[in-house]
């Protein structure tokens, strides 16, 4: 059995290379002739999975991706061929949340905030909206729920978009749809972006399309200037470059990618791949890990807002990958590149907290 996997993907050698012949390659320049052969592929969010791409894919017998999202996989097309098809929800929403609380924690110091007095609208409630919602509730923050979808269901209280682009801090994290009931392509769009106040501070660590970014240029460019937090931009791996400087924090397409959430990506699709195949598993997503450089911090304060940013940064210092961004923004590439050299980072749960811990756990850390 022949396995293709983006070269970006970790662990694909430890969890299949017993059982398959395992090539890597880059994933945005993948190409329907190297599908000849393959029987197994696994992608990341680059790789856009449809007819075209599969065109020469005769002995393909199963499609994953290590990603929460779907939009970039033409999943009838796997279903009208009889391709077996995996994605790994939730797989990267620890990440995620580590990513947001790290810049909820700089916007608070740039803005001179306590958070605690401060509201956050969170923008889709799936797995990593709801760790975002848990982590801003950890730091004291009102938080408000919007997903239209979920909302029919009347589980929780939810609030309408309207309301969610009311709040001091709104973080969005929805899939990428352009149809049904609930189109989220430009959610965000020239209308939402003139309504908001200066003050407001808005977070995108889900999908590039969901913002208009040539308004929120204008906007930015006008008297009344946005802070924004962008990992995701429209039309990746192109950027508009212009923007850039108006953003306080910006990052190319990272906010999930700590060192644990992809390994339980990779493992996703290796569990859904043994089942599919009748296949035991060999191998456990903690027996991947290196142990963390950073093992015990002993607390002799419960973590107040300033403590649970110096934490933070010891772990993740989301501003190092602001720099490298800004850095390496205009070269040929550079998105991409700086995706697949993207250093080793641990979540902040690889740390654990001793002493008086208080919310550490909320936050994310062991306690």
């Amino acid at each position: 059995m022949k396995l293709l996997a983006d070269e970006n993907m970790p662990f694909v050698q430890e969890l299949f290379g017993d059982r398959a012949e395992v090539v890597t390659c880059p994933g945005r320049d993948l190409r329907p002739e190297q599908l000849r052969d393959i029987d197994v592929l696994l992608v990341r969010s680059i790789t856009r999975v449809d007819a075209a791409l599969l065109a020469q894919a005769e002995r393909l017998s199963f499609v994953g991706t290590a990603t929460i999202g779907c939009d970039h996989i033409d999943t009838d097309l796997l279903a009208r061929r009889g391709i077996a098809f995996a994605s790994a929800p939730g797989c990267n929403k620890v990440a995620v949340g580590d990513y947001v609380l790290a810049a909820l924690l700089r916007v608070a110091e740039h803005k001179g905030w306590a958070l605690q007095d401060k509201t956050l609208g969170v923008v889709g409630v799936g797995n990593t909206g709801a760790e975002v919602a848990a982590r801003a509730r950890a730091l004291g923050m009102r938080v408000l729920l919007c997903d239209p979808p979920k909302a029919l269901q009347k589980t929780t209280d939810f609030v309408d978009l309207q309301q969610a682009l009311a709040c001091d801090i709104v973080s969005f994290h929805v899939p990428l749809t352009r149809d049904g009931d609930h189109p989220t392509w430009h959610l965000l769009n020239r209308h939402a972006i003139d309504r908001l106040n200066g003050d407001q501070v808005l977070i995108n660590a889900c999908r590039g399309d969901v913002w208009d970014n040539q308004a929120l240029l204008a906007r930015q460019q006008g008297k009344a200037p946005l802070t924004l937090v962008m990992d995701v931009w429209e039309h990746e791996p192109e950027v508009l470059a212009p923007l850039v400087p108006h953003v306080l924090l910006a990052t190319p397409h990272i906010a999930g990618y700590s060192l644990e959430g992809k390994a339980r990506g990779t493992f996703a699709l290796y569990r859904a791949w043994c089942e599919q195949q009748q296949l035991g598993m060999q191998l456990t997503p903690e027996q991947l890990l290196p142990p963390s450089s950073i093992g015990t911090i002993h607390l002799h304060e419960a973590p107040d807002q300033a403590l649970a940013a110096r934490l933070v940064r010891l772990v993740y210092d989301i501003e190092q990958d602001d720099a490298a961004f800004r850095q390496a923004l205009g070269q040929p590439g550079f998105f991409d590149r700086l995706r697949k050299q993207y250093p080793q980072r641990r979540e902040l749960g690889s740390v654990q907290l001793t002493g008086l811990t208080g919310s550490g756990e909320a936050l994310g850390f062991k306690v």
